[in-house]
C-alpha cells in the first residue's frame, strides 16, 4: 500500500503546498523519516540523491516550525555545495509558500550585495538558513549571527561535506548552536567518519535507510564520456548502432 502525504499529520497550508508541488505518494525515505522527525527525534537517514530526501526533512521541519510559532533563525541546513544550497532553497520556498516562514541561502561566489542580504538573514531576518560551511563560518567570524533560537539542525549529504574536509568547520558551527535542538543527518553512505560525526552532534538518533537502487537483472549500464559540444552527435551515433539493441 502506498503512503500518501495526506496520511501524515500536516497542516492544511502544507498540504496545499504539497498539492501545488504535485507531490502525491511519499517515497520510501519520506515514509520512513517523516513520522520520526515530526515526533522531534534525532535521526540519521541513509539515502542517495534522487530518493526524495530533501522533502523528507523539509516537510516535517516546516510543520514543526508552524507548531512552535517562534521568530528569527530557527532552522539551519548545512550542505556541501552552492548548487545543492540553491536546490534546497528552491524546494523550501515552494513548500513554505503558503506558510509565514521564509528562507535564505548562504554560499560563496557571490557579490557584496548578496553578502549584505546574507548578513541581514543571519541577524534574524530569515526563519530557515541553508548554508555551505565555509561561507557560514566567514559570517560567524564577524560576530553578528544570531543562532540562539535555532531548534533544528540538518546536515544534508554529510558524507560529501566530510570528503571535502568540512569536519572541523561543522563542529565549530554546531558549537554556536543551542544544545537543546533536534538534529538530522542525511548521507548516501554510513562510513566510520559519518558515525564519528553522528556521535558528536546527535542525541540517541534513530536510523532509517533506503537500499541503493540497482539495475534489473539482464540490464547493462554503460557510461560514455563526451565534451558538451559532442553529446548530441554521440547520442545520434549510439541510437544508430544496431549492436547496442
Amino acid at each position: 500500500m502506498p503512503t500518501y502525504f495526506t496520511d501524515f499529520d500536516f497542516s492544511d497550508t502544507l498540504l496545499d503546498a504539497i498539492h501545488y508541488m504535485n507531490f502525491k505518494e511519499a517515497t520510501e525515505i519520506q515514509e520512513k523519516a517523516i513520522p520520526h522527525i515530526l515526533e522531534g527525534k534525532d535521526l540519521i537517514g541513509c539515502a542517495q540523491t534522487g530518493t526524495g530526501k530533501t522533502a523528507a526533512f523539509v516537510l516535517p521541519t516546516l510543520q514543526l516550525l508552524c507548531d512552535e510559532d517562534n521568530s528569527g533563525v530557527q532552522v539551519l541546513i548545512l550542505c556541501p555545495t552552492r548548487e545543492l544550497a540553491v536546490q534546497i532553497d528552491r524546494q523550501v520556498q515552494g513548500l513554505a509558500y503558503f506558510t509565514n516562514h521564509n528562507c535564505h541561502s548562504v554560499y560563496g561566489g557571490r557579490d557584496g550585495v548578496d553578502w549584505a542580504s546574507e548578513e541581514r538573514a543571519l541577524k534574524g531576518g530569515a526563519d530557515i538558513i541553508i548554508a555551505t560551511p565555509g561561507r557560514l563560518l566567514a559570517h560567524i567570524d564577524r560576530g553578528y549571527c544570531k543562532f540562539s533560537g535555532v531548534r533544528h539542525l540538518i546536515l544534508d549529504e554529510a558524507d560529501r561535506m566530510l570528503d571535502i574536509g568540512f569536519f572541523d568547520d561543522i563542529v565549530k558551527i554546531i558549537g554556536q548552536l543551542p544544545k537543546k535542538r533536534q538534529s538530522l543527518m542525511f548521507s548516501a553512505t554510513m562510513a566510520d567518519k559519518i558515525r564519528k560525526l553522528a556521535n558528536e552532534i546527535l542525541n540517541n538518533p534513530l536510523e532509517v535507510s533506503v537500499a541503493v537502487s540497482k539495475p534489473a537483472e539482464g540490464v547493462t549500464q554503460e557510461v560514455y564520456m563526451a565534451h558538451e559540444d559532442q553529446k548530441n552527435r554521440m547520442v545520434k551515433h549510439l541510437l544508430k548502432d544496431k549492436d547496442l539493441f
